[in-house]
């Protein structure tokens, strides 16, 4: 993606980041965006907030609709090869996930905050609709992605540039999906702290089995840089880590697989991808969140997510940054479809 597109975003998020200085996990107060919901159902409850098939997996049909996501590519990359079966339960790739992206405490990071959630709901149906009728032999999962630690422009107690959302607004997110029998993915910006050391403080929460996982090395500062002045990086081996830490909870807890969404629109944001581990209690996206026109958008998707395959790939729509640029609208679903490979994870900020 070009610099220019990163630095639009980076602002965005900054303006946004300004609003967390006094929101960290010990926040005792609600903010306007936080009472927009009604009171919370214990977290015991929401483990019961969506319905979990434990459909055993049809390898031929696994096999299908692989083939049928590689989408007549011939290059060899898609589908990708020697890909473990997953365990009973999988989400993918046989049903489409469409998601909106975003954090209660602010009206900037995206729609699941921006909008009053019976509204969000209104319009995420309507997104739902859109990709049922593009592709109909696809059922969708709806699901919402909520930023659970997010990239601070302050230092916070910690000096870690990063704001831990409390679990009063976590249990908040969850209840939004419960509206509508929804997935939930809890966001991980790490800032100068590590995956390593953010990802147990979530664990009561991934031993949920409708709530996966999205880990975004745009803000995974290795080199001490602060957030939003330069894009951060993963490498395998902290992607290695993520799947194998919920890999042992699935295993433990006797949980469907989860879905792991790495976000990518650089060639840095993730090295060394050859050496991703893929294992058959966690199911990897790679999902293309860069924004601009739609020729910019499929060219990061065809240079950083086609060319470096995982195993399964995502797409984010920007409702606003999306058109900034001639032709100024919006990607459709029978667009995304004409992609090589076919994204299975859709998400709309």
């Amino acid at each position: 993606m070009k610099l220019n597109s990163f630095s639009a975003v980076t602002l965005t998020y900054l303006l946004a980041l300004g609003i967390f200085s006094s929101c960290t996990s010990d926040t005792k107060g609600k903010s306007t965006e936080a009472k927009k919901t009604d009171a919370v159902e214990n977290v015991e409850e929401q483990e019961q907030a969506a319905v979990i098939e434990r459909l055993p997996v049809d390898t031929a049909l696994y096999n299908k609709k692989n083939k049928e996501l590689a989408n007549g590519d011939t290059s060899g990359l898609w589908p990708v090869k020697k890909q473990p079966y997953p365990i009973d339960g999988a989400i993918l790739p046989n049903k489409r996930i469409v998601v909106y992206y975003g954090n209660l405490y602010s009206k900037k990071m995206g729609a699941l905050g921006e909008y009053a959630p019976n509204e969000m709901w209104k319009m995420l149906k309507k997104e739902v609709q859109n990709w049922e009728k593009a592709d109909p032999k696809t059922p969708v999962q709806v699901g919402i992605h909520y930023i659970a630690v997010v990239a601070s422009g302050s230092p916070g107690k910690d000096g870690m540039y990063i704001n831990r959302m409390p679990d009063s607004q976590i249990d908040s997110a969850l209840a939004i999906a419960k509206m509508h029998n929804a997935i939930v993915f809890l966001d991980i910006q790490v800032g100068l702290s590590t995956i390593q050391k953010e990802l147990p403080k979530l664990e009561k929460y991934m031993m949920m089995p409708h709530v996966h996982l999205g880990i975004d090395p745009e803000f995974s500062m290795k080199d001490g840089s602060l957030p939003g002045k330069k894009i951060g990086t993963y490498d395998a081996a902290d992607i290695n880590y993520v799947s194998q830490y919920l890999a042992d909870l699935v295993n433990k807890h006797n949980l469907p697989p989860k879905v792991l969404v790495v976000h990518r629109f650089t060639r840095r944001m993730v090295t060394n991808y050859q050496n991703v581990k893929l294992r058959k209690e966690v199911q990897i996206v790679s999902h293309m969140d860069g924004w601009g026109e739609p020729e910019l958008k499929k060219g990061t998707y065809r240079h950083f997510i086609y060319s470096e395959p995982i195993q399964f790939t995502g797409f984010k729509i920007f409702y606003k940054n999306d058109l900034k640029r001639a032709p100024n609208r919006l990607m459709t679903p029978e667009e995304l479809l004409k992609l090589k490979p076919q994204p299975i994870y859709i998400q709309y900020q």
